[in-house]
């Protein structure tokens, strides 16, 4: 039992120690899977092909975007995150970090585009100010997955500069940022007039630090690090311009924000540690949403074990029916294992896609869903750097 291990605790009060309030992170064995980091196009073919069968098996090939009828597109593809975070705040404000909206307009390259920026930047901070909010935020894209874009916000010029690489014409979110080392990613799933439902899949998320010595470079420390060391790529531009520095002996260097596996973060199968309290929980939340099923609640904390007895959390973001079950990128997970669980999801995923069509939810055509993948596809890339 969880309550029988030590919670990681360590570090000063100005600053969240490594992992604090998580379970003990393993780092026993290899530090890495032999797939962990596969491009998409290597892992993902058997799961494609297990889903163009579930298309034909089920009559429907766009009927996860009908998954749960009250998200945009089922959460599928494309999905607004700030109409997702809405909903939820409508019928369970509780247990979401409040946030405010940003339209970014074009701005001309002219003598005029500082002003439009400055004046951009101070929009924003009234917007956070009549909200109740306050610097620092966590800035991140409307549209978008796999942490793309996600930005710690601490100054004014650090949100101004955001907003200056920000792509034009399109909407972001300024979230309250939540101080605490634990996040957790919570799938949750439940069939069309089932009166219960349950958790699937919990993700436990560490972000990665090394700490200092008094005589490597953070350059040294990183490419030392048994696991940063083999991602070099994931962490040295985010550090560009302290790399050379020295850490002080004891000092603890946080190498990622973004609780997004394919941005550095670390992530464990947490799914032996459900509890009945943690379960009756989530499943009240996804409950009280109108026709929502299926998806993933990421969550951060202060002590994981307040979690499982069904309290004290903070949900940062709700997905829809895109959502993965993203234990599999546990290192101790083998690659049939993680095929075999994304095709279950998958299978699931259908099923109640084709329960909501019956029941006469109508799902995106194959032109709509082109087009809004489409839209999220060019946002992307264009996103600033993530943290």
């Amino acid at each position: 039992m969880l309550s029988d291990l030590p919670i990681a605790s360590s570090g000063t009060a100005a600053s969240p120690p490594p992992h604090q309030g998580m379970p003990p992170l393993d780092q026993e064995g290899a530090p890495l899977s032999f797939f962990e980091f596969w491009p998409m196009w290597a892992f993902y073919p058997p799961v494609a092909l297990y889903a163009g069968w579930l298309m034909l098996r089920y009559r429907g090939i766009t009927l996860p975007t009908v998954a749960n009828p009250s998200f945009p597109g089922g959460g599928f593809v494309g999905e607004s995150k700030a109409e997702i975070l809405d909903l939820v705040v409508r019928h369970a404000p509780e247990w979401v970090a409040p946030f405010v909206t940003v339209d970014r307009p074009a701005l001309e390259r002219d003598a005029g585009a500082e002003l439009a920026l400055s004046n951009l930047t101070d929009q924003a901070l009234k917007k956070l100010s009549d909200a109740g909010l306050a610097l620092p935020v966590v800035a991140k894209p409307d549209l978008g997955c796999r942490g793309a874009g996600v930005k710690l916000i601490r100054t004014e010029a650090a949100l101004s500069a955001y907003l200056a690489s920000y792509p034009a014409g399109a909407r972001l979110l300024l979230q309250q940022f939540v101080p605490f080392e634990g996040e957790a990613g919570v799938f949750y799933c439940r069939r069309p007039g089932e009166s219960k439902g349950r958790l699937i899949s919990i993700t436990l998320k560490y972000f990665p630090h090394v700490q200092g010595d008094g005589q490597r470079s953070l350059r040294q420390l990183i490419l030392d690090d048994p696991r940063a060391g083999k991602l070099p790529h994931l962490y040295l531009h985010r550090h560009a311009d302290r790399l050379d520095s020295v850490p002080a002996p004891g000092e603890s260097i946080k190498l990622a924000f973004a609780g997004s596996h394919s941005r550095g973060a670390i992530f464990r199968n947490g799914t032996d540690l459900i509890t009945p309290a943690m379960e009756a929980r989530f499943d009240a939340i996804a409950q009280s949403l109108p026709e929502f099923y299926f998806g993933r609640f990421d969550i951060r904390f202060e002590n994981f074990e307040d979690v499982r007895n069904g309290h004290s959390f903070t949900m940062v973001e709700a997905n829809g029916a895109g959502a993965e079950s993203t234990h599999i990128w546990d290192r101790k997970t083998g690659l049939f294992k993680a095929w075999g669980d994304l095709m279950k999801q998958y299978k699931l995923l259908f099923q109640i896609g084709r329960a909501n069509k019956d029941r006469g939810f109508k799902p995106l055509s194959l032109s709509e869903f082109r087009r809004w993948h489409r839209r999220e596809k060019e946002l992307t890339p264009l996103y600033p750097a993530t943290d």
